[in-house]
């Protein structure tokens, strides 16, 4: 028998999908709880289509996994 994919956190989720790689109900559950393209949040690239790095991009990355870090915890 089948999780309620549904009654589960998304950690719950997670941790169910890591040692059932090939069910892809689960994943297919994961996958509908992200957040929709029209309400992410969306970064610049930080590198160059050569790779050269672009600095003022990178700042604004590091800027927003330290203020999510501080929401989290």
């Amino acid at each position: 028998m089948k999780p309620n994919f549904e009654a589960m956190t998304i950690q719950e989720l997670t941790a169910y999908l890591r040692s059932h790689r090939d069910d892809l109900e689960a994943l297919d559950a994961l996958v509908n709880r992200r957040t929709p393209d029209e309400e992410a949040t969306w970064y610049p690239a930080v590198t160059m289509p050569d790779g050269t790095p672009i600095e003022e991009n990178i700042r604004i990355m590091e800027t927003a996994i330290k203020k999510r870090i501080e929401q989290s915890n």
